[in-house]
């Protein structure tokens, strides 16, 4: 695969895990109308992360691992903005002090998997370092597609080839209808991700790698025939109307230029950790 990634740069950021968050109210509304109080957002969230069901958790808008952010919004930006999955990251304070992950997408946050020991150690306030690369990767023999928050280190890990037509070849582990997109429409790809509206029980899991049909999110994610993104789902369980599980946008453009391969097993792998079903599927 012919890339830009001689050209890019690496800079280190700084962020620190965000502590969960809630008004005084604490309730919340479902789409059914019941009430519901359930984890979610922020801190260490142990239990969930690279290959876990991105459904049946009793949790609301499920962030896997750490959540991260800066304490300054300008500096928070960037962080959003410049962090890629597969980044690495390194953790500069507290009991777990150099312990090593990777970034395994955006949502209100940088959303960082590590071992579970090494999580089971940390706390909010601890400190990160992101070395965050790839923005701006082009893949130089598919001008149609345009990359978005991917560490070119993880191209091999996802399979991704020129396949013998010249199209794109990428393993999915699901197409999602447009008619299951929610919450995220009209955000920048490089913030936050695209909340699914999908069944609450589905085979799917944290790191799978899915196509959004009739989705352009080369500027903006909207809604376009013939056009589709893909990229790995990065959170679980929503009990809002509108949101779920949602995956970071990696790559997008007409859907001639790609050629999809349907594959259950098809995941970014992008934690560096063993899957839980380690014994089959792709791994690092």
């Amino acid at each position: 695969m012919r890339t830009n990634a001689d050209r890019l740069l690496t800079q280190v950021l700084v962020g620190e895990v965000w502590p969960p968050l809630s008004d005084r109210f604490a309730y919340r509304v479902d789409g059914d109308g019941a009430a519901f109080l359930l984890p979610g957002m922020g801190g260490v969230t142990l239990g969930a992360g690279i290959g876990t069901p991105v459904t049946g958790h009793h949790a609301d808008h499920l962030e896997p691992g750490l959540s991260v952010r800066h304490r300054d919004q300008e500096a928070d930006n960037a962080l959003q903005f410049l962090t890629c999955v597969g980044n690495p990251v390194t953790v500069l304070s507290g009991p777990a002090t150099g312990a090593t992950g990777r970034v395994i997408g955006q949502h209100a946050y940088v959303l960082v998997d590590l071992p579970q020991d090494a999580m089971a150690e940390m706390a909010p306030g601890d400190r990160v370092a992101i070395r965050a690369r790839g923005q701006g990767l082009r893949l130089l023999d598919h001008p149609e597609v345009t990359v978005k928050n991917l560490d070119p280190t993880l191209l091999d890990r996802l399979r991704i080839t020129t396949g013998p037509d010249g199209r794109l070849r990428v393993p999915v582990a699901a197409r999602i209808p447009a008619t299951a997109v929610g919450a995220g429409t009209g955000m920048v790809s490089e913030y936050a991700n695209t909340d699914l509206m999908l069944p609450t029980a589905t085979p799917l899991r944290i790191g799978d790698l899915v196509a959004l049909l009739d989705q352009d999110h080369r500027f903006g994610r909207t809604h376009r025939p013939d056009w589709l993104a893909i990229g790995p789902l990065t959170t679980g369980d929503c009990r809002l109307f509108g949101h779920g599980p949602g995956p970071s946008t990696l790559l997008t453009g007409p859907t001639h230029a790609f050629d999809l391969v349907d594959d259950p097993q098809a995941s970014d792998a992008a934690s560096g950790t063993q899957r839980p079903d380690d014994s089959e599927g792709q791994r690092l």
